[in-house]
């Protein structure tokens, strides 16, 4: 990230008919450009800072004679999504989390012009040779980072259904199949609110977390960053799962990644769903998981992203532990 350059200053004399001994009318620089991030509404991914990694704001203009001041370089603005974290990649320090729409970071301050020989006129010397360059603009490499901006997040191993269930609670259109990491980036979806019932809500779907997600593993870091600010987090357990240890082992996996990862994460309210119960195999062993997460003290509903079975409830309950932990957060 290159700010841009102050203008030189200028070195001139006033030449004018009948004024045989002009003073010094030499022009200031103009100040160069300065880069700015700028949260946009309208933006939801960082892909064109995929393809273009450098940036070089506008150099200021050189001053003139006959006082003339250079122009001032045109601010470059980067425009970036809302919940992007604006850091310097040299120290780590975050400069800004860009939470608002219209937010405006100073990322790269631009130089100043430098000063014309007018400005160098004294009693003692009248016809200064004497004039400043411009100062160089600052430069910075910087990070930037999305962290999506959603009140519940939905976590899960793959194929657990967590986008079936966005697609059942929500107008979101996520890609669906019955393979593994469908999902490659995470998507969101407004629950809609009820009149006098309860308010709308944004959910985050999580693609599948793999073992080692926490370390990096697949794209782990890049998924499980979008679940830092979500208020409750939402475990989906594919309850007719034909893993090993069955769906109490994908729940301690799921758990482990997110605990290995911030161990604070599993300190939020979170509830588990156990989701594809109209299935023979889910229906089956549903009383003795229910049981059996009762007795580990998890809070579980059973729901079917296919048939909407058991949705309503859930989304009532996520509803309630949202207005809890707001209240906790004001009280805090």
């Amino acid at each position: 990230m290159q700010a841009g350059d102050g203008g030189h200053g200028m070195i001139a004399f006033q030449r004018e008919k009948y004024v045989p001994r002009g003073g010094p009318s030499g022009g200031d620089g103009g100040r160069g450009a300065s880069v700015y991030c700028e949260a946009d509404r309208g933006l939801v991914t960082l892909r064109d800072f995929r393809y273009r990694r450098h940036y070089k704001a506008a150099r200021g203009a050189h001053g003139g004679g006959d006082h003339r001041h250079g122009r001032q370089g045109q601010d470059l603005v980067l425009r970036v999504p809302v919940g992007t974290q604006v850091s310097d990649a040299d120290s780590g320090e975050v400069l800004a989390d860009m939470t608002e729409p219209g937010q405006r970071v100073l990322v790269a301050s631009g130089g100043r012009g430098g000063r014309g020989n007018a400005r160098f006129a004294s009693s003692t010397n009248r016809a200064p040779h004497r004039a400043e360059d411009g100062h160089p603009g600052e430069r910075r490499q910087i990070q930037l980072e999305l962290k999506l901006l959603a009140d519940v997040g939905l976590v899960g191993l793959p194929n657990a259904g967590k986008s079936s269930i966005l697609a059942r609670i929500s107008r979101a259109a996520p890609k669906i199949a019955e393979y593994p990491f469908t999902t490659l980036e995470p998507n969101l979806g407004l629950v809609e609110g009820e009149p006098g019932g309860r308010p709308p809500f944004v959910v985050a779907d999580i693609p599948g977390l793999i073992e080692g997600a926490h370390a990096g593993a697949g794209l782990g870091h890049q998924f499980l960053r979008h679940i830092e600010r979500t208020r409750v987090l939402v475990l989906i357990v594919d309850a007719a799962s034909h893993t090993a240890g069955g769906p109490l082992a994908d729940l301690d996996e799921v758990r482990a990644e997110l605990e290995q990862y911030d161990a604070t994460l599993l300190d939020r309210s979170h509830l588990v769903l156990l989701n594809k119960v109209d299935l023979p195999e889910a229906r089956e062993r549903l009383p003795a998981l229910l049981e059996q997460l009762a007795e580990r003290r998890f809070e579980a509903m059973a729901v079917s992203a296919a048939t909407g079975e058991g949705v309503a409830e859930a989304l009532n309950r996520v509803s309630e532990l949202l207005s809890a932990s707001g209240a906790e957060s004001e009280e805090g």
